[in-house]
């Protein structure tokens, strides 16, 4: 049984109260709460003494042994090596840094395939590179009966001229898991660079960067219980010669070549914490097996209190939900109520029942035009995090359908 009263007891922040009213958090998605032990690892290494690198010093010597322990911790939980992780300030700003280092790779006439289901951070780096180097961009479409990608035609779409291939792991907005494997494997027929967004994967999924051949990964602590710091998982060989923007004193060594300027060394030891706090959910000889047992049950309790919110969205006339029927997915829902502004609905949960949802475009805006939902002010999405409860879920149902009985009357 999943343990989510202790789990609970590890996020301060499920303390907070408003007007004497309990806050509950299901904006996950956004961004979930900090776990203490990231907290703590934070104020670890502050209050023991802050250090630049590579001094003679004892408090530089911590810091460079810090990094190198967070390395580990993150290639422990990814499935990647140790030297393929670079830190940095987050996923989009990680992105346009790639994109710049990959300009020599791209050429006039050369195509770079992004998804019309992805967030934007995976989108527009590559459409500014392809903008700037001449290439042409192609969209692999959505299909919005399923909210999922169409297939079919993806080697029409990855062909020999293409050299860059994007995709997120997990949407955003509809918590669609895309399968990997069709993608990544046409960019190795064709020799293209496979680069996976899973910011909103890591937080839910067990990931092994090496089992699925990309070339890239991007995600963002902070979406996994840890504070606000970018990680970039690049493939040694790729790593190696690609060349970067940098100042010429620093290293040219990887992955310390993509780290630009000083790092958030306290928030770097925050992602440990954040690991941590994955690790002890889980059990195994090796942290590598604790950490996948840890991402099982996460996984497995989020789809129990998922299957609740579900099943309520769907029972719903007055709700349109955006998320496929079945598949993989994640505990994230996007919603529309008929008749009404996604702002007035998360405005009028704020007030009345203190939750946390959240409203708009999410940043996936080819999917909401797509999907056409700009008139309501995009999606209402409320998003799971394990810290959430059953009980918690029973007060969002109540207020929904409060909601509804008490403004059906303006619906025209």
């Amino acid at each position: 049984m999943f343990p989510i009263e202790q789990v609970r007891e590890r996020f301060p922040a499920l303390r907070r109260k408003d007007d004497g009213k309990q806050v509950i958090y299901f904006d996950g998605p956004g961004g979930t709460q900090m776990v203490d032990f990231a907290m703590e690892s934070m104020y670890r290494y502050i209050r023991n003494g802050m250090a630049n690198l590579h001094g003679t010093f004892n408090t530089s010597a911590d810091t460079d042994a810090l990094l190198d322990e967070a390395r580990e911790a993150v290639a422990d939980l990814l499935g990647c090596q140790a030297n393929e992780v670079a830190f940095g300030a987050n996923m989009t700003t990680h992105a346009f840094a790639i994109a710049r280092s990959l300009a020599g790779f791209i050429n006039e006439g050369d195509e770079i395939v992004v998804t019309e289901l992805d967030h934007r951070a995976n989108v527009d780096p590559w459409i500014t590179l392809a903008r700037d180097r001449g290439a042409t961009v192609k969209y692999i479409k959505l299909n919005p009966e399923t909210f999922t990608l169409k297939l079919d035609d993806l080697e029409e779409i990855i062909t020999e001229k293409t050299k860059l291939v994007a995709a997120g792991m997990s949407s955003n907005v509809t918590g669609t898991v895309t399968d990997l494997e069709p993608f990544i494997k046409r960019a190795r027929e064709v020799g293209a660079l496979a680069i996976l967004d899973a910011v909103h994967g890591v937080p839910h999924l067990s990931i092994d960067v090496q089992e699925l051949g990309c070339d890239i990964l991007l995600c963002s602590a902070y979406k996994f219980f840890g504070p606000h710091v970018g990680i970039a998982v690049v493939r040694e060989s790729l790593f190696e010669k690609l060349p970067v923007y940098k100042l010429k004193p620093a290293p040219v060594e990887i992955p310390y070549k993509l780290e630009t300027g000083t790092q958030n060394h306290e928030g770097i030891a925050g992602i440990m914490g954040a690991i941590h706090f994955i690790e002890e959910l889980g059990y195994g000889e090796t942290r590598r097996e604790r950490l996948l047992s840890g991402m099982h049950a996460i996984d497995e309790y989020e789809n129990e209190l998922a299957a609740e919110v579900e099943s309520f969205l769907r029972s719903l006339p007055e709700v349109t939900l955006y998320r496929a029927a079945s598949g993989r997915r994640t505990p994230t829902f996007a919603f529309t109520i008929e008749g009404h502004h996604s702002r007035e609905v998360t405005a009028w949960l704020a007030e009345k029942y203190n939750m946390c949802v959240a409203d708009g475009d999410f940043y996936a805006s080819t999917m909401a035009e797509v999907l056409d939902v700009y008139p309501t002010g995009g999606w209402v999405r409320i998003g799971l995090a394990p810290y959430n409860t059953i009980e918690e879920i029973e007060q969002f149902k109540e207020a929904l359908a409060a909601f509804i009985e008490q403004h059906q009357q303006k619906v025209v």
